[in-house]
């Protein structure tokens, strides 16, 4: 758990470390060094090896020596101490040398004396004695977290109280490890075992607390408007009766108007004011949902995600964080790829995927009502001669006037797809096959009667039309059907084109033109 915290909050400062300020560089390495410590420790423990200790004994290593000094370079940073490059390097001097201690251990044995198998408990436990840099490494460590906790206390008179909860946090971030670390070198936790790592996600939890449930990504009260007014999502803060006590400048770009003479105004009162139309998500304090809404802007409409949070306030008060991210162009995008997926670019009618996978659900459908399903393949006459004399482009035009005069005759809903190349396909949920039989030959007659004009002059256009009908619903399946359409349609082809055949029992096909 507190590998796990520790990484998320890594990786969430990350992502919103907004131009590379110190703060949230400073957090991000503080938390990646939490995190080595914390997994490693958990590894060691699950060793059965000395050699499996030591390995991940110096991977923790690589960690732990650096967390206490980068937390104390956080919290510096955090109340505004300027930090230079030399003077950061100086704080993580002995940091870096206890880790090449470590690693060199079984030459000089500075940091142990002894580190081998506890003869009694076995592995994972470890009966070590300490050398002179352990010592070292342990009094610079515990001054770390000390002069962290003191700067932290020393600043508290000055913070605002709005940014206590956030003080606090930071307080126990540094005492939990100092004390559970003195409570260990003392021999009041279980031998053999390091408890600083099991207890580090309390800290964590108390980081991660702080930064959901305030107006801003809550490091530091000081770098505040720069941090929370370069977040990319609107932040909107109201209070228990909803009115507004803080905003990002991301928010201006949704509400243009919205200004520092607004607080304390009803946030209803707000939006109506400002959008000309009601609030499209419920307010409450126990809302705590993600909704989505467009919004009408000067450069056109924008769609946004609305995740809408409780926040605990002083004397058991409720207010409500509301942070809005802009997802217009992940619609776009969305909406661009399901259109490549599931239509076929030419005609803009279902592709042959989308249609397998709409029809099958057609037919399941009918089957649990033991309704009639027909399905009708349709394939346009000569049409490698229309290519061949006319090119690839007035083809293209043949498929779209044939797919027009179609839709025409089809009911609104009708699952019509492009199969492939020339041949198309219809499921008729509903229809037996005479029903099917006649709809094909309205389709085939229509397209009869309407040849495509061209300036090359109008070119014929016919239809050849496979139809079948499920028979059996405890045998046939989608598949099996669509095969029966085919046979019929080869056979409308096989005996002159410009008919429709429909598939009869067993392997007998019946015609009509």
């Amino acid at each position: 758990m507190s590998g796990v915290l520790n990484l998320y909050l890594c990786l969430y400062a990350f992502s919103k470390r907004h131009k590379y300020t110190n703060i949230a560089n400073y957090f991000i390495f503080y938390t990646a060094a939490l995190s080595i410590y914390s997994f490693a420790s958990g590894m060691s423990l699950i060793s059965t090896t000395l050699e499996q200790i030591k390995l991940w004994n110096f991977i923790l290593y690589l960690g732990m020596p650096l967390s206490a000094p980068l937390g104390l370079l956080f919290v510096m940073s955090y109340l505004g101490v300027k930090l230079t490059v030399k003077r950061s390097m100086l704080i993580l001097l002995i940091p870096f040398i206890t880790i090449l201690m470590v690693a060199t251990n079984s030459w000089h044995h500075l940091h142990y004396r002894v580190f081998e198998l506890d003869p009694n408990l076995g592995a994972p436990y470890v009966y070590q004695e300490i050398g002179i840099w352990y010592t070292v490494h342990g009094m610079y460590t515990f001054a770390s977290l000390f002069i962290a906790l003191l700067l932290l206390i020393f600043h508290w008179k000055e913070t605002a109280k709005a940014y206590r909860p956030q003080l606090i946090a930071l307080m126990f971030g540094q005492l939990i490890p100092m004390v559970t670390a003195f409570l260990y070198l003392t021999g009041f936790t279980p031998a053999g075992i390091d408890p600083v790592a099991m207890i580090l996600w309390i800290s964590s939890l108390l980081y991660l607390l702080s930064i959901s449930t305030s107006s801003l990504f809550t490091i530091m009260p000081i770098a505040k408007d720069k941090i929370f007014n370069s977040i990319n999502d609107g932040v909107i803060v109201l209070d228990e009766s909803f009115r507004l006590i803080e905003y990002n400048q991301a928010s201006k770009a949704m509400l243009p108007h919205l200004n520092n003479s607004l607080f304390g105004k009803n946030f209803v009162e707000i939006w109506t004011d400002h959008t000309g139309g009601t609030l499209p998500f419920k307010l409450g304090a126990d809302v705590g949902d993600i909704q989505e809404l467009k919004l009408k802007l000067d450069d056109g409409e924008r769609i946004y995600q609305v995740r809408t949070t409780p926040l605990e306030q002083a004397r058991n008060r409720k207010g409500l964080l509301l942070v809005f991210t802009d997802i217009t162009e992940i619609k776009r995008l969305q909406e661009k790829l399901e259109q490549q997926a599931y239509y076929d670019e030419l005609t803009q009618i279902y592709n042959r995927r989308a249609f397998l996978q709409q029809c099958e659900q057609d037919f399941l459908a009918a089957k649990e009502t033991v309704y009639p399903f027909t399905v009708m393949l349709l394939d346009i006459d000569h049409f490698k001669r229309v290519n061949d004399t006319y090119g690839h482009q007035v083809g293209d035009q043949v498929i779209m006037h044939v797919v027009n005069v179609c839709q025409r005759q089809l009911q609104e809903g009708s699952c019509f797809a492009r199969y492939g190349g020339e041949e198309f396909v219809i499921a008729l949920n509903g229809y037996n096959e005479t029903e099917g039989e006649v709809l094909g030959n309205r389709l085939r007659t229509s397209v009869e009667k309407a040849p495509l004009i061209t300036p090359e002059g109008n070119i014929p256009v016919t239809l050849s039309i496979g139809v079948a009908e499920v028979k059996d619903w405890t045998e046939e399946t989608l598949h099996q059907l669509l095969h029966k359409a085919d046979t019929a349609l080869y056979a409308a082809k096989q005996e002159g084109r410009n008919r429709v055949k429909v598939f009869g029992v067993g392997a007998e096909v019946r015609s009509s033109h």
